[in-house]
């Protein structure tokens, strides 16, 4: 007749305590070996799922960023622009101011100064059309709109971005008209030719002249435009990078373990475990002490 084997109770503490002890072995080595002490929704459903939420949240505004960063190249590839196109100006009008001191019978130097001036004038073009930056272009004649999004959010009104509205920059928008070559007006130009040669070509240079004025000053309005939005969107910028950055922190906060805490664990658990080993032993040999009695 068979008969169930039963453990003493000392033996049946010290066997429960020492499997206690290697499961929160195994539980420290993973966190050890993984970084975390939330590994799944198992260890800790709340602290799990909130770490998700953050991280994705930190993942979205990490493109956001992406874009308010691209819209910062954008601006100061157009400010450049603008800046670079300010200097042609201040040559233009320093060629038309050296027309407008010749001798009014020098109509010679006054028609290779205007051949410089119309240069100068397709240079501004030609600066314009090359101000793109990933296809966008905020000064070309039908010049294009910047929109920058600051929120992942895209149902929230109003939207939170910012939406920046080119200036187109070329010669004719900036109403600076091509000089005349020669006496006569030319079909399209303003005015005599720079080639005048009756004393009244001085008034034609100053209308130049006032042009080139106006299109600084309007040059200059747009980079400060510009260049204003370009540090809102650094400031902007700024604040994601340092949101992105308190999410992450906030999301490692809830799942990640202490490492150094962890490795105190494991070596105490370890001596527990060897502590173990030796109770259990002890208690099987007092078992078997009995049963050398019979």
């Amino acid at each position: 007749m068979a008969s169930d084997i039963t453990l003493s109770s000392a033996t049946r503490s010290n066997l429960l305590s020492l499997q206690n002890t290697t499961d929160m072995i195994t539980r420290t080595q993973d966190r050890l070996s993984s970084g975390k002490k939330v590994n799944s929704a198992i260890d800790d459903a709340l602290s799990f799922f909130t770490a998700r939420s953050l991280n994705d949240r930190a993942s979205d505004l990490s493109t956001i960023k992406s874009g308010i960063a691209e819209g910062i190249e954008i601006l100061t590839t157009t400010t450049e622009a603008l800046t670079s196109i300010e200097d042609i100006m201040k040559q233009m009008k320093a060629v038309a101011s050296s027309a407008k001191s010749t001798a009014a019978t020098d109509s010679t130097t006054r028609n290779k100064l205007s051949s410089q001036f119309n240069e100068l004038r397709s240079q501004v073009d030609h600066l314009v059309n090359d101000a793109s930056y990933n296809g966008v272009n905020l000064i070309k004649s039908g010049a294009d709109t910047l929109t920058v999004k600051f929120s992942e959010q895209n149902n929230v009104t109003p939207k939170r971005q910012l939406s920046i509205a080119g200036i187109a920059s070329d010669a004719s928008a900036l109403e600076v008209k091509s000089a005349t070559i020669g006496s006569d007006a030319a079909s399209g130009s303003t005015g005599a030719g720079w080639g005048i040669s009756d004393g009244t070509h001085a008034a034609v240079l100053d209308s130049v002249i006032n042009e080139i004025d106006s299109a600084l000053t309007t040059v200059r309005t747009s980079a400060q435009t510009f260049g204003t939005n370009a540090s809102l969107l650094q400031i902007r910028q700024e604040f994601t990078d340092n949101l992105v950055t308190t999410l992450e922190s906030g999301a490692a906060s809830l799942v990640n373990a202490d490492l150094n805490e962890e490795s105190a664990n494991m070596l105490s658990l370890k001596t527990r475990q060897s502590l173990g080993t030796i109770a259990l032993s002890i208690a099987q040999e007092s078992e078997q002490s009995v049963l050398r009695l019979f």
